[in-house]
């Protein structure tokens, strides 16, 4: 379903405005706004390159459809890359230090990177789909980065406040 130009409500197909802002539809969006691409294109080939094509589609597309699975890319993916670069460098230091551990951090390395793969057919899927499936351990993370609220300052008390100093 296509979202408001404006302020990113859905709206129907055939909406002439957006019932939230008034914004008219069917006309183009802002420039930099979008990628050319369907929603559901541009949100599958956010997955494509992993955290790579995430951070690309997060940058250049707008559409809070695509922001969003273009934010899980960046998150999931993200952290999965991290972990695989940590266990793999945990994996040679074990060497110098613990022989016995290798075996176990190139195993640590293999799952993360297997699960990775899983969670990227799955993510793919579901984008293609128009579904905005969450995984449940970067929920939080992908909601506050697709809706602009991760830079926001946090707000701190004024001298009105009860129990302030």
């Amino acid at each position: 379903m296509p979202h408001c130009t404006r302020c990113g409500t859905m709206v129907s197909e055939t909406a002439a405005f957006c019932p939230n802002c008034g914004q008219a539809q069917g006309v183009a969006a802002p420039a930099g706004a979008k990628s050319g691409l369907s929603e559901n294109g541009a949100a599958v080939l956010s997955y494509v390159l992993g955290w790579i094509s995430g951070l690309i589609f997060f940058l250049i597309d707008k559409r809070p459809y695509v922001r969003f699975h273009a934010a899980q890319a960046v998150v999931v993916f993200g952290l999965a890359a991290l972990l695989i670069v940590t266990f793999g460098a945990l994996a040679v230091a074990s060497l110098a230090f613990r022989p016995a551990a290798f075996g176990f951090f190139v195993s640590a390395a293999t799952l993360t990177w297997a699960a990775g793969v899983v969670l990227w057919g799955v993510a793919m899927w579901k984008a293609a789909g128009g579904d905005e499936w969450k995984v449940p351990v970067a929920s939080g993370w992908v909601a506050r980065l697709s809706s602009g609220d991760a830079c926001v300052a946090p707000t701190t008390t004024t001298a009105s406040e009860p129990g302030s100093a």
